[in-house]
């Protein structure tokens, strides 16, 4: 076995000291530097649907990963956020970071919910996030990391409110990276990038299906149409 992998490893370093000479490191910087220019794409199977039916194809597939989901205007996302907590018999109170669309959401005067400001500590029971984007796909939730909205919103209260803009809804992975790096910049990009489809579960031991065993029992998506 040793002598089989001596022979391996020395053909992989005569390929790699042959190509060296042949091109040079430079020429290998090179082309790994013309490649994080290019941004290269594989195939991507654009659908023909219209942004309507990308949303509605976002909503059936994160419903199918166990997640509840709801359209509201942006005038009804406060009543949104307060009849979920109200329905589920949980206390009005969230956990959220400075996301400027969130501190639009016009509150009631009265009854509104008490907003807890920064990272969770883990003894928050509900916390709200607004997600970067969409992927229709697979119903999956991109969250970016920062003080507008601390990754730890995401996965320590026990009930994850997300609420996303259906403009931000794309049908494919490749369309929201396109745009994530649009909006950070050349070279720059959150420190974590969050992909979030349905509610934490696991079925780890003895194939037995556990909800919340790594993050929220309930992840509930408010689609904001307009």
């Amino acid at each position: 076995m040793s002598e089989a992998r001596d022979i391996i490893l020395g053909r992989i370093c005569a390929s790699l000291s042959e190509n060296g000479k042949a091109g040079g490191d430079e020429a290998r910087h090179e082309e790994v530097e013309k490649r994080l220019r290019g941004h290269p794409q594989g195939v991507v199977p654009h659908p023909a649907d219209a942004k309507q039916a990308v949303v509605d194809r976002f909503i059936d597939k994160a419903q199918a990963a166990g997640a509840t989901v709801e359209k509201a205007k942006q005038g009804d996302v406060a009543k949104a956020v307060s009849a979920f907590l109200r329905d589920h018999n949980l206390p009005q109170q969230l956990r959220v970071g400075a996301d400027e669309r969130l501190e639009q959401i016009t509150w009631q005067s009265r009854g509104a919910p008490e907003l807890l400001s920064g990272p969770s500590d883990g003894n928050d029971l509900s916390g709200l996030s607004h997600a970067f984007a969409g992927a229709g796909e697979t119903g999956t939730l991109v969250l970016t990391s920062g003080p507008d909205n601390p990754t730890t919103i995401n996965f320590l209260p026990e009930n994850h409110i997300v609420v996303v803009d259906a403009q931000d809804i794309e049908f494919d992975y490749e369309a929201i990276w396109t745009r994530l790096r649009h909006k950070a910049g050349a070279g720059k990009m959150p420190r974590t990038v969050n992909l979030i489809t349905g509610p934490s579960r696991s079925a780890d031991i003895e194939q037995t299906l556990i909800m919340g065993a790594h993050g929220p029992v309930r992840l509930h998506i408010i689609v904001v149409t307009g």
